[in-house]
Order: C-alpha cells, then sequence, then structure tokens
C-alpha cells in the first residue's frame, strides 16, 4: 500500500505539473502518451507493430521536442528503450547476431568516420550529429529481429501491422485521388498530420500534379515503397486464408494501382524484373501476377490519360529526367574526387555552393555518402543477406510455411533494383527504417523454415521440400 500510495501521489505531482506549465491541448497528449508509453515499456513487441502501422500510413508525421523527428522514430526509440529494460531484467535473452547484423554493425561504427569528416568539411546548415544518429537508428531494425521476431506469432503479429498501415494509407491516397484527380488535395491532409514544411509539400505536389499524391509525399517515394510492399503482401495473402488473405489481396491490388499512378519508372521497371524472376523460377502464380499487373495497367492507361502520356515518355532518352541522371552520372567522378571519405550527415548531395550534382543510385549514393569503403561494406551486407535468402535449385515450392520468407525475398529484390535508377532505400528516413525491418523479418522466417536456428544458411531448404 506504501508504494501503491507513493505512485499515485508522484503521479499526481507529476500531471498536476504538466497542467500549469502546458497548454490543455498538449497536457492531453501526454496524458494519453505516458500510459502507451509504459506499455511499449513493458511490452516492447508492441512498439515494433505500432512502428510498422505508423511507417506505414503516416511515415513523416512528426514531433517537435527541441528538434523535429517522425513519431514513427519516436516509436522505434520507446521500442529499444523497452528492448533495454527488458535486457536488465532478463526478461529477453541476449541476441543472437549472425553474419548479417554483424554486418550492419561494422557498418555503423565506420560511419562515425565520415560523419566526422563531414563535420570538418561540409559547411551546411544541417544538423550533422542528430542526422547521423537518426540514420543508425533506422538502421538499427535489423538488429531488433532477431531479438522480437523469432517466435512466428510474433512475425504474424509483425505483418498484419504493416500491411493495415499499407491498406490505410493506399485507401487514403487513392480516394482522394479518384475524389479530385489532384495531388494537391493531399497538402491539407498531410498538414493536419502535421507533416513539416508546408511550402515544400506545395512544390512537390505542384510540380507533380498529375501524379498520386500520397503521404510518402513524393510518387518517386510512393512507388519505391510500394515495389517493396506489393510482393510482400501478394505472397502473404496467397498462402493465407480468411481476413488474412483478404488484406494481402486488397494490399497488393490498391498498391499495384498506386504504383501505376505513381509513374515511378524505377519502381515499375523492378517489379516487371521480379515478375520476371519469379516466372523464370516456376513459382505458383507468378506468370499469373504477370497478367494481372498487365491487365491492371492497361485498364488505369486507357482510363486516365495522364497516365498515358507520362508512360509514353517515361523511358524516353529525351525525357528532362532522364536528362538529369546522365549529368549526375558525368559529374559523379568529380563529387568522388572532392570528397574521397564522403560528404557525412550534415546535408544531402550535392553539398549547398558545390556546383555538383546528386546521384541517383543506391550504391553510389552510399559512396556520395560514406566515401567508397562504405558503400563495400553495405555490399558486403546485402550480399551475406542474399547468401542466407536466396531461392536455392530453378523450381521452387512456395507454401504458407515460406510464404512470408518468399514475399520478404521479393519485396527486398524490388527494393534493391529500384536503386539502378533511384537512391531512396540508402539514407531516406523511414523507408530505410522499412527496408532494414523487412530484411530482419526475412532473415527470420527463413531461419525458421530452414532449421529454426537464426542466422543460419538455407542450404538444407530444398532437401526439406
Amino acid at each position: 500500500m506504501r508504494l501503491g500510495t507513493t505512485v499515485a501521489v508522484l503521479c499526481g505531482l507529476l500531471f498536476g505539473s504538466l497542467l500549469l506549465f502546458l497548454p490543455p491541448s498538449k497536457f492531453f497528449v501526454v496524458l494519453a502518451g505516458l500510459p502507451a508509453a509504459l506499455v511499449v515499456l513493458r511490452w516492447p513487441m508492441v512498439g515494433l507493430s505500432l512502428f510498422a502501422l505508423v511507417a506505414t500510413f503516416m511515415p513523416f508525421s512528426t514531433l517537435q521536442v527541441g528538434f523535429r523527428f517522425t513519431l514513427a522514430e519516436a516509436m522505434l526509440g520507446l521500442t529499444w528503450a523497452g528492448v533495454a529494460l527488458q535486457l536488465f531484467f532478463q526478461r529477453l535473452e541476449r541476441p543472437q547476431w549472425g553474419s548479417v547484423e554483424r554486418g550492419l554493425l561494422l557498418l555503423m561504427v565506420f560511419s562515425v568516420l565520415p560523419f566526422l569528416v563531414g563535420q570538418v568539411m561540409v559547411v551546411a546548415d544541417g544538423n550533422g550529429p542528430v542526422n547521423w544518429v537518426r540514420w543508425l537508428a533506422n538502421l538499427s531494425l535489423l538488429l531488433l529481429a532477431p531479438l522480437m521476431l523469432s517466435q512466428e506469432k510474433q512475425r504474424e503479429q509483425l505483418m498484419v501491422m504493416l500491411l493495415l498501415g499499407n491498406l490505410a494509407m493506399l485507401l487514403l491516397s487513392l480516394g482522394m485521388f479518384v475524389k479530385s484527380r489532384s495531388a494537391l488535395d493531399m497538402i491539407p491532409v498531410l498538414e493536419k498530420m502535421h507533416y513539416a514544411h508546408p511550402e515544400a509539400l506545395l512544390d512537390i505536389f505542384s510540380a507533380e500534379n498529375a501524379r498520386l499524391g500520397s503521404p510518402w509525399v513524393h510518387p518517386n517515394l510512393t512507388g519505391g515503397a510500394m515495389a517493396m510492399f506489393v510482393p510482400l503482401a501478394a505472397f502473404y495473402g496467397l498462402y493465407q486464408h480468411g481476413w488474412r488473405r483478404a488484406l494481402g489481396a486488397a494490399v497488393a491490388v490498391l498498391g499495384g494501382a498506386a504504383l501505376l499512378l505513381s509513374s515511378s519508372r524505377g519502381a515499375i521497371l523492378a517489379i516487371g524484373l521480379v515478375l520476371l524472376w519469379l516466372s523464370w523460377l516456376r513459382v505458383p502464380y507468378a506468370r499469373a501476377m504477370v497478367m494481372a499487373g498487365i491487365i491492371l495497367g492497361g485498364v488505369l492507361a486507357l482510363t486516365y490519360a495522364p497516365l498515358q502520356d507520362r508512360l509514353a515518355t517515361m523511358f524516353s532518352s529525351d525525357n528532362a529526367s532522364t536528362e538529369v541522371r546522365v549529368d549526375e552520372y558525368k559529374r559523379f567522378p568529380e563529387a568522388v574526387a572532392r570528397y574521397p571519405l564522403g560528404i557525412g550527415f550534415r546535408t544531402e548531395p550535392p553539398v549547398p555552393g558545390s556546383g555538383l550534382l546528386g546521384i541517383s543510385n543506391l550504391w553510389l549514393y552510399y559512396m556520395y555518402k560514406l566515401g567508397a569503403l562504405g558503400m563495400v561494406l553495405y555490399c558486403v551486407v546485402t550480399w551475406r543477406w542474399w547468401q542466407q535468402v536466396r531461392p536455392r535449385g530453378k523450381v521452387l515450392t512456395v507454401d504458407r510455411r515460406n510464404g512470408l520468407w518468399m514475399g520478404c525475398t521479393t519485396g527486398l529484390v524490388a527494393a534493391l533494383l529500384t536503386g539502378l535508377i533511384d537512391h531512396y532505400y540508402s539514407f531516406t528516413m523511414v523507408l530505410v527504417a522499412l527496408f532494414w525491418l523487412l530484411m530482419g523479418l526475412g532473415l527470420q522466417s527463413a531461419a525458421a523454415v530452414s532449421s529454426g536456428t537464426p542466422g543460419q544458411p538455407l542450404s538444407s531448404l530444398r532437401k526439406q521440400q
């Protein structure tokens, strides 16, 4: 009773003080948020699930506490705090990190060098330390997976939250677009979600008015997100039953429509190549997916004139965007020569006032930010992941037992393929976090299919099938 009385008095003093110093609106936000934070600290899986929901539905919704950060990153921070607390009280087993996780840790440690170099060599207004910490936090989702996704129930829970967040985002985006056929109508919605820099939103949606507007803001980001989640949702839906199958199918179909309406060349090309790869592997339903994609694309192109114009010019050599990318490649050696150890985290390429250009390529963007060695370390992590999850043999049997593993693998392959002509899976906050989360989810699913030992290669998968 004494402990309970003490806790009650302390809570009364805390909330009384907050009521005195905070306006009513912020006080009620704190009043609602504190119990939720305590729940996450006690059960970190709740925090990871909420992160998956928020990061896919309203990825850039922000909070302002001295500096601005996203709500998704706040949930991630709470989740890590909960994990640390549970490890301290020995309610969680210490993580068994495999070669992929160790490779990522090496990349994170190495990033100290380009971070320090960038702080000295680059003159820009950005907050380098904050940007660096945020990037490390986004990468850390891979390290959470062995701690929190080792059981099938946990993986299923996370999958459902990822798909629910995507479904909510798609219903909002497509609903607004069908209603007005203008991306500009998304701006008031995003302002209510506390998106930062309304002037930047206006510039982007004005320039891309005929393309799909969404909480991912830029149509290329929307397309990139859909390139990763459409294969994941399709494989999940195909090998589930009941409402889970309906959920996966809804996200796959609506996501395919959003992919086309975003008119993102990299994402459309990536999905096409992934479907051809799956057909070559003779994965069940792969050819049906190809036909469904062609039919859906044809229907949308016939019924929406701006999409016809965009498809007619997006792969043309005289397309303005293509010309910019060609110029970026021509000028890239100059950027490497000027910043051999990378530009760090104070700003994004190009450095203001340098006269240089950026680069629209995932791997070269890593070189731009972290130098050549940083890019090599990223390639090592990616290669180790591929060695552990890649399908063995030319003929693959996919069922409910390994559908989640195959969905994560194809989704990440599509994301990497977009990197051939886009860079947003390198340092784009929240989207990068989802990339590494799916990598961790796929590794845990693959390990469960193989033998239940985290990090073990899938060399025995073909024998088991």
